[in-house]
């Protein structure tokens, strides 16, 4: 077993676990199969350990647990968003998706956070409401929500 961080998502997928472990890596840079087996598989995306297991139909994920990708530029946005919802992937709203596997993820451009940080509470509602008509976030419009 490899050395983790204190706290390990340890995510439990029907089947194809190493299939999907392997498709997170490819899309992280500086992630790595960790370890394999039948059952369990421990990767690592971006110096975050994770734990996955082949654990049959009993549960299934949804939107109450995700996990945020902070993406510098438009052209990282459009990579994960992409990626993720290809081949069964699905698009939700305010940059959510979930991925062929059924995981959620949260793409988020840091320009939208720093947008929303601005102080300005009419600059930040126009922001909030383009951001909350869109699906894949984009950074050119939300900037032009921001300058009104």
């Amino acid at each position: 077993m490899s050395s983790f961080q204190k706290v390990t998502p340890y995510l439990w997928f029907e089947k194809n676990t190493l299939v999907a472990a392997e498709f997170y890596c490819s899309l992280f840079d500086d992630s790595q199969i960790l370890s394999a087996s039948p059952m369990i598989v421990e990767f690592e995306l971006q110096g975050t350990n994770f734990m996955a297991l082949n654990g049959g139909p009993q549960f299934k994920f949804n939107e109450a647990v995700s996990f945020f990708i902070t993406c510098d530029d438009q052209e990282e946005v459009d990579h994960f968003w992409n990626n993720l919802t290809a081949n069964g992937g699905e698009e939700s709203m305010c940059g959510w998706c979930r991925d062929r596997f059924g995981l959620w993820w949260q793409v988020v451009p840091q320009r939208f956070i720093d947008l929303m940080q601005s102080g300005e509470p009419d600059r930040v509602k126009r922001v909030t409401d383009a951001m909350l008509k869109m699906k894949k976030m984009v950074i050119a419009d939300l900037e032009a929500a921001h300058n009104g």
